[in-house]
């Protein structure tokens, strides 16, 4: 999890981020690991897809919630914006202990015990200007 400030609250969250220019879901998915955390990852399935609008902004997000393992720690520095990057306990997650970005991060939290995880398969690479 990363510790973070939003709107001015300390909150945590799973590592997430943005798809640049170019770069597929599951390349996004690594760089934002590393840069959130400083771990690299290797992706193993995808856990679920979520969204909601964020309680402030407005903001509609769509969030692709992937399962990884950790393969190396780096040196990489970590985003500006994050505090840390932790092991938390799953249980003091979801018992109030911390508290959580938003649903959205509840909701993929709750799931984690016993939702199935989907193969990386599932997600068609099209190439570009296939949604012009």
């Amino acid at each position: 999890m990363v510790n973070e400030i939003d709107n001015g609250i300390n909150c945590w969250n799973q590592p997430a981020g943005h798809v640049e220019p170019g770069e597929s879901l599951e390349s996004a998915a690594i760089r934002e690991a590393l840069e959130e955390t400083g771990y690299h990852v290797k992706l193993l399935g995808i856990q679920g897809l979520y969204q909601g609008r964020h309680i402030t902004s407005g903001t509609h997000y769509v969030r692709v919630c992937f399962v990884a393992e950790v393969t190396t720690k780096s040196d990489h520095p970590l985003d500006p914006d994050i505090l840390s990057a932790e092991w938390l306990s799953l249980d003091a997650l979801l018992n109030g202990d911390y508290v959580l970005r938003s649903e959205i991060t509840r909701a993929t939290l709750e799931d984690l015990r016993n939702a199935p995880i989907y193969p990386l398969t599932m997600i068609n690479s099209i190439g570009p200007g296939a949604l012009t």
